[in-house]
């Protein structure tokens, strides 16, 4: 049965850094109420927004402080209901971010928990007590360092990412009805869903065994123990239960490392969520450790094969959240061109033609939609993200030099989509009046959106008529609903693939290459991001799609 949720085209905001309209460099609710007509024009029809919850802001609102109010960084709760208001009026929906494996030490709960050892708070935490006068067991969290935070002389509390982020005890029945509780109230509230985070964590290995160490700090990356667990589906079942059974709203789950025989707790007719982000053909550039140093040569086969086999399991069993560039990811042009010669109009719309029109919902983060590449910083000080400077003190643990270092973390750091939203060409790219909490992107007086808006040669016109393709046009059900059929080409070079839907059968051929590559087509264009095509050659890195059979 066809889902409302599954017509969307979602954008993603950063907050933050979106637009600032007070005058303090920091984006907020009411920057986002300003720019409405700007996602009207776009097409996009939901607006997902990173955290707005109040937080100390340690990992940029991933860590909760309260679930029930707003950072007034961001405003208040009058100004979300009026994004709310204003945004269904354009008919575009708000989903915001759940982050439930975790809340801030700042937490009224976890400060309860400290402060009175036998309160019922202390359970709605991982507490344990040392072994042999060391931490409880030798995992290292996912930012750096061990997942264990010494309490008292004898006792820690467990956190898989920051010290600040204190992990949520799933194992206690008490928590998850308040958990419960706190998402019906946020869908009650008139929210059309979630984008769940890092939910694939909240189920622990119980036994808390020391694991083989993989670093030199002597720790063991955490990920075996705390990720993906065996039982973790009975939480999933009776929080579906509890919550979204209840509303018709759209979930989709933030899931790393999920193998394709588990998919069926995750999405499809059992699984807890409507849909998922699968991360297997994401990280094709890094180790399965998912360390940013340990890099991995890949070539365009390789990944249209993780592509391919990402689109052909998920599509057994449910739907997928179409992406390349998130909050946590780099930009998409430097891990897919790597060659920053090569960045521009031609390849930033043939990688976007490419993931757009796979099958699933398709989501657009902030700047894609301009061709927005990575930035460069010169110190590791000028790194806001935790989790760089986490990563930048493992390398150097791991015998890098400080320079090379640096230029890992330039090229894989969370800050490159962090960026303040560029505008226009001004001071401060249209994102403030005043300095933006972290330095602009250097492109942002060539790159931003006063120079696109009116461009129909634009990346920003090319989003726009992708979207219109895919949600007015004569071909919305079959790129929407359409099976998807790979197509194994002999040019590896060419990442092509189909999308048939009661007898339409459309095609979509995306040139990798920098150079020109046979292809031949007869068939009259529904989408080319040249002006020309002469039926034999692709230009570099052009995408075309065409109407094979229509039935």
């Amino acid at each position: 049965m066809e889902k409302w949720w599954q017509k969307e085209v979602v954008y993603q905001i950063y907050p933050k850094s979106f637009k600032d309209s007070n005058g303090d460099g920091i984006g907020d609710l009411q920057g986002i109420i300003e720019k409405l007509d700007y996602f009207s024009d776009l097409g996009v029809t939901s607006l997902w927004l990173c955290p707005i919850y109040a937080s100390p802001m340690d990992d940029n609102g991933y860590d909760i402080s309260d679930y029930y109010a707003i950072n007034p960084m961001f405003g208040t709760m009058e100004d979300l209901d009026e994004l709310i208001k204003k945004g269904k009026a354009r008919g575009i929906k708000i989903i915001m971010d759940l982050v439930v494996n975790h809340t801030s030490d700042e937490h009224p709960w976890f400060k309860a928990a400290i402060a009175d050892p036998t309160s019922k708070y202390r359970n709605y935490y991982i507490f344990k007590h040392g072994k042999d006068g060391r931490a409880p067991t030798n995992w290292r969290s996912i930012f750096g360092g061990s997942v264990w935070q010494k309490v008292t002389e004898d006792e820690y509390y467990f956190h898989a990412f920051s010290k600040k982020q204190p992990c949520l005890n799933w194992e206690n029945p008490v928590l998850r009805q308040e958990i419960y509780q706190m998402i019906n109230w946020w869908l009650d509230k008139g929210i059309a869903g979630f984008r769940v985070d890092a939910i694939n964590f909240i189920k622990k290995d119980q036994r808390y065994q020391d694991g083989e160490p993989d670093g030199e700090d002597g720790l063991v990356s955490c990920i075996p123990f705390a990720r993906n667990q065996p039982g973790i589906e009975v939480f999933f079942k009776e929080l579906k239960e509890n919550t979204f059974a209840k509303h018709d709203c759209m979930t989709i789950s933030e899931a790393y490392g999920v193998s394709y025989d588990k998919l069926g707790i995750y999405i499809g007719e059992n699984g807890c969520f409507d849909s998922m982000f699968d991360f297997n053909y994401s990280n094709f550039d890094i180790g399965d450790n998912e360390e940013w140093f340990i890099r991995k040569d890949w070539t365009v086969k390789q990944f249209r094969d993780l592509l391919f086999t990402s689109q052909v399991e998920v599509n057994k069993v449910g739907w997928v959240g179409t992406f390349l560039e998130n909050h946590d990811q780099p930009r998409s042009l430097d891990k897919l061109i790597v060659n920053k010669a090569d960045h521009g109009y031609y390849s930033a719309t043939m990688i976007a033609s490419m993931y757009f029109f796979l099958r699933g919902v398709p989501y657009i983060y902030q700047g894609e939609e301009l061709g927005m590449a990575n930035c460069v910083r010169r110190s590791i000080d000028d790194f806001d993200d935790i989790s760089s400077h986490g990563q930048y003190q493992r390398m150097l643990e791991e015998g890098f030099s400080e320079s090379e270092a640096l230029a890992l973390v330039n090229k894989r750091s969370r800050d490159n989509s962090r960026t303040p939203m560029p505008f226009d060409d001004s001071q401060y790219a249209g994102f403030s009046d005043v300095e933006p909490w972290l330095a602009l992107n250097e492109s942002y007086p060539v790159i931003n959106v006063k120079a696109q808006f009116n461009d129909p040669d634009s990346v920003y016109s090319f989003y726009k008529k992708m979207i219109c393709l895919r949600q007015q046009s004569v071909y919305s059900n079959t790129l929407t609903f359409g099976s998807f059929i790979p197509d194994e080409c002999e040019n590896d070079n060419l990442i092509v693939y189909q999308r048939s839907y009661q007898g339409q059968l459309i095609v979509n051929v995306c040139n990798f290459s920098n150079q020109e590559q046979p292809f031949i087509c007869a068939k009259e264009l529904i989408l080319n991001n040249y002006k020309e095509y002469d039926g034999k050659v692709l230009k570099p890195y052009q995408t075309i799609m065409y109407l094979e059979e229509n039935k």
